[in-house]
């Protein structure tokens, strides 16, 4: 299979590789070590970033703000700014982000069941 570049998966390889490629799509968007996490936290309803801070409590500023940045820029959560003093920004899924959320509870089912029982 064909590399994925930051802008994604050449014309030629998503002809070559049709069978996996909506997997390998799929990985690509997701991947990050904290997007499910905030896919999975913004499923119920919009939240600022410090709520989203707080929820990820070991994430490092940077890291949590490339990771709403990919995912805006792939189109799965929106990011509103509204013009107050201090400036409040708020994030919640966009109909494309809402269509990955079966995958993320389904994740959550399967680690429920095969991951550490927890008391």
């Amino acid at each position: 299979m064909s590399r994925i570049c930051k802008d994604g998966f050449d014309k030629e390889c998503i002809k070559e590789q049709r069978e996996v490629y909506g997997i390998a799509y799929t990985q690509n968007i997701l991947s990050g070590r904290w997007k499910y996490l905030i896919l999975w936290f913004l499923k119920s309803k919009e939240r600022r970033y410090s709520e989203i801070k707080a929820f990820l409590w070991d994430i490092s500023q940077g890291s949590l703000t490339k990771q709403l940045r990919e995912l805006e820029d792939d189109g799965l959560i929106n990011r509103k700014v509204y013009p107050e003093v201090p400036p409040r920004v708020e994030y919640s899924l966009t109909s494309k982000g809402k269509e990955f959320i079966p995958i993320i509870d389904l994740m959550e089912k399967v680690g429920k069941k095969f991951g550490e029982q927890v008391d």
